[in-house]
């Protein structure tokens, strides 16, 4: 029988405030976190607005050295780990470090660090030969994703499995599902899982742009980001990370943890169809769900919420609520959904471990937070989406889903625990 896996520490880093509490208020109040794009000038861009994190390196206790050494989207996740650990009241030296590991997720690394740096050899695109002389010493550590879980390692000196997941917007679920399985089999006691990504640079919003998925609505940029609204036209790039503890359950108990919520199923699909493309009968997404459900042995009718991916495109809009009718059947119409992506923005491979922590945290309070901007309900996304304001709930079972570009699509289901220190968000 394999052992269960609990959620015992959780350190975010997201736009609108940093820290759990600050998250929190943020998602149950409503309120977006979207604005004009200030990390450089967006004007010739045609998606101008972005989800942005008020992140001081050192400010969050990072050394001149860490800073100068790490990308942001390391110095996110480093933070993160700290907080989760501190979270958790682990002691970490008490373990035997071969036995305590980390999964990161992200999609697309060290973005920023390599931008800037091509851009200071290159005269800003203006030579193609450029002076190898004046590369960043650290320019090892931006190119290759691994560096990032090594730093995570360090934190707590862990020897046991260490693993980078890159699966695109998908990462920040697998990557929490990968450390859940180490544990479930016995290949570690202790992991540290979560994602990181900090993609608001030009070269990415100009990917985003040359294939129109981002929102041009650069005139509201508090109104942007709109999942599931009849006049949505893309989504909100952001940045930001979210990491985890996770420990086995009868560990926990014993020491007496915080525990936030058990991870009682998981599974990802990929559609083999096309790199950006959605079939709009959501099988793929059905599947994921279906097969995490019978992980966790529940019956549809036990989902109490959904954390819907709600990207704000049509496209996947519009595949995801087939893919929860296909899956809950009947029962998708008395579920409720939302997407805090309305909020926080898509923030692409650490999205996921961040909509994680966001469902923990509606188990443990009884609060679902809502879906903001949804105005104008699309008549071809008909399910309860939780519009503007959030709403209080008993919630046992919590299923939160991603879809990638690739054709990958994950679910995750979230079960509440007892223990003898669960509470409201502190």
């Amino acid at each position: 029988m394999s052992r269960r896996v609990v959620i015992t520490g959780i350190g975010v880093r997201t736009p609108g405030g940093n820290g759990l509490k600050a998250f929190w208020e943020l998602l149950t109040s409503g309120r977006t976190a979207t604005r004009r794009i200030t990390m450089f000038d967006p004007s010739p861009y045609r998606s101008r607005v972005a989800a942005e994190a008020d992140f001081d390196p050192a400010h969050e206790g990072l050394t001149p050295l860490q800073i100068r050494r790490m990308d942001r989207a390391s110095q996110f996740a480093v933070v993160c780990a700290r907080d989760a650990i501190r979270d958790s009241g682990l002691e970490f030296e008490e373990f035997d470090p071969t036995r305590v590991g980390v999964s990161l997720g992200s999609a697309v690394a060290a973005a920023t660090s390599l931008e800037q740096e091509y851009l200071v050899l290159s005269d800003s695109g203006r030579d193609w030969v450029v002076d190898h002389r004046s590369l960043s010493p650290h320019m090892f550590d931006y190119l290759v994703p691994s560096v990032m879980p090594a730093e995570v390692a360090w934190t707590v000196a862990a020897e046991g499995p260490v693993s980078l997941v890159s699966n695109g917007c998908t990462s920040g679920i697998d990557a929490v599902g990968h450390a859940r399985r180490l544990i479930q089999e016995g290949s570690a006691d202790v992991m540290l899982a979560g994602a990181t990504d900090t993609p608001i640079t030009p070269i990415v919003v100009a990917c985003f742009d040359a294939i129109k998925a981002t929102t041009p609505r650069d005139d509201e940029p508090d109104r942007a980001s709109r999942p599931f609204d009849r006049t949505r036209n893309g989504f909100v790039l952001a940045e930001g990370a979210a990491m985890f503890v996770l420990e086995e359950y009868e560990h926990a108990t014993r020491r007496g943890a915080h525990v936030y919520a058990e991870i009682s199923g998981y599974a990802a699909r990929c559609n083999a169809y096309h790199m950006t493309g959605l079939k709009t009968d959501g099988r793929e997404m059905a599947e994921a769900i279906r097969v995490a459900l019978d992980e966790a042995r529940l019956d549809p009718t036990g989902v109490d919420y959904i954390n819907a991916h709600g990207s704000g495109t049509k496209q996947n809009d519009r595949h995801e609520t087939a893919a929860y009718k296909r899956s809950l059947g009947e029962h998708a119409y008395r579920t409720p959904v939302s997407s805090i992506k309305s909020m926080v923005g898509h923030s692409l491979g650490a999205i996921g471990s961040i909509e994680i922590a966001a469902c923990a945290l509606a188990i443990e309070s009884g609060v679902i937070p809502p879906t903001a901007n949804l105005r104008e309900a699309d008549p071809e996304c008909d399910l309860d989406y939780v519009p503007l304001t959030a709403r209080e709930a008993r919630l046992r079972n919590v299923l939160t889903v991603g879809s990638g570009f690739g054709g990958f699509q994950s679910a995750m289901l979230l079960r509440g625990v007892s223990s003898p220190t669960s509470g409201a968000v502190a």
